[in-house]
């Protein structure tokens, strides 16, 4: 049984993009393996947060984990913050860090580029997620391709930590999904879908009730010529709506070419919408009774407990390595 760590930040409700390209893998991994699913709180606060909407987001991606289909009988989910190990390794690994690597991370340059004042930790948050991974035993960690470059930073730290001080630290597999890995936007489907995309036509979320699920989908951008047709790079569109169609019903990309190959994009995008109505349904009709009751604290407060006494072995073991405190 290999071990898995996942992280997802607490900022605004999740979409369809980040469900079929990652939590709905999830509920399939943690049936054979020992699976950590982290609400990255710490790493939110990288850019100013309204207090009391974080604490409302946090609790509420909680609930969407659960409503997915989390068993906190098979898997273990927790707050980043409620876990101190996390904050007290990624000050280590920030030690054992770079400048020059932290300011070639991609997104760094992307979030910084034009602005007078960012935040020191836009620079210094991926040793704190190669923290967050490095602290579980981590075997393989389940990204989109947008998250690769952190990761390999991560695999960096570890070996230069186990090089240089004590080899303690596995080094964590990447694993992208082949299919679903980047849900592209519905208005601009050259572009992955996000929850920090401005304009709410662009994406699903988890949220949305099913008026508006049908409203998105059937304004969504396709192109002139009516086929439907699998080519992202010459149908992007299209291609995008047969990906979440395909992921959402389970028929194969190429069932679902042969199925609307004379129908033209009106039924296509109708049927679309409902697949990813009966999808998210029963997920929304979970996340309120949860929201609404007293055992998501429970299941957090129990992940918690659980999480912390795995991550303090491993932060003592990292700090007996580089020499901390009294203890020979």
């Amino acid at each position: 049984m290999k071990t898995i760590f996942s992280g997802i930040q607490p900022s605004g409700t999740l979409t369809l993009g980040n469900y079929l390209g990652a939590m709905k893998n999830f509920v399939d991994l943690q049936d054979e393996h020992n699976c950590f699913f982290c609400i990255v709180d710490q790493h939110a606060i990288t850019v100013p947060q309204d207090r009391l909407e974080l604490r409302k987001n946090i609790k509420s991606l909680a609930a969407l984990y659960l409503a997915a289909g989390i068993d906190p009988e098979k898997s273990t989910l927790f707050i980043q913050s409620e876990v101190p190990a996390h904050a007290q390794l990624g000050w280590i690994m920030q030690c054992v860090s770079y400048i020059g690597e932290l300011e070639r991370m991609t997104q760094f340059k992307d979030k910084s580029e034009g602005k007078e004042a960012v935040s020191s930790a836009l620079l210094t948050y991926p040793p704190l997620m190669a923290a967050d991974i490095l602290l579980y035993k981590t075997d393989i960690v389940p990204v989109g391709e947008d998250q690769k470059q952190h990761l390999e930073l991560t695999r960096n730290l570890a070996e230069r930590f186990n090089h240089r001080y004590n080899d303690i630290f596995t080094v964590p597999e990447v694993k992208i999904p082949e299919v679903g890995a980047r849900i592209m936007s519905l208005n601009e489907p050259t572009k992955k879908m996000s929850k920090s995309n401005p304009n709410p036509k662009s994406y699903i979320s988890m949220l949305d009730d099913e008026k508006l699920i049908v409203k998105k989908i059937k304004s969504a951008v396709t192109d002139s010529d009516g086929e439907v047709r699998y080519d992202p790079d010459n149908k992007p569109g299209v291609s995008n709506l047969l990906t979440i169609f395909s992921l959402c019903s389970g028929m194969t990309i190429k069932e679902l070419e042969e199925k609307y190959k004379d129908s033209g994009y009106g039924v296509f995008k109708s049927e679309t919408a409902e697949a990813v109505v009966e999808t998210l349904k029963p997920i929304q009709e979970r996340y309120e009774q949860l929201m609404s009751s007293e055992e998501l604290d429970d299941i957090l407060d129990t992940g918690a407990d659980k999480a912390n006494r795995t991550a303090y072995k491993m932060l003592k073991k990292a700090e007996k390595a580089i020499g901390l405190g009294r203890k020979r």
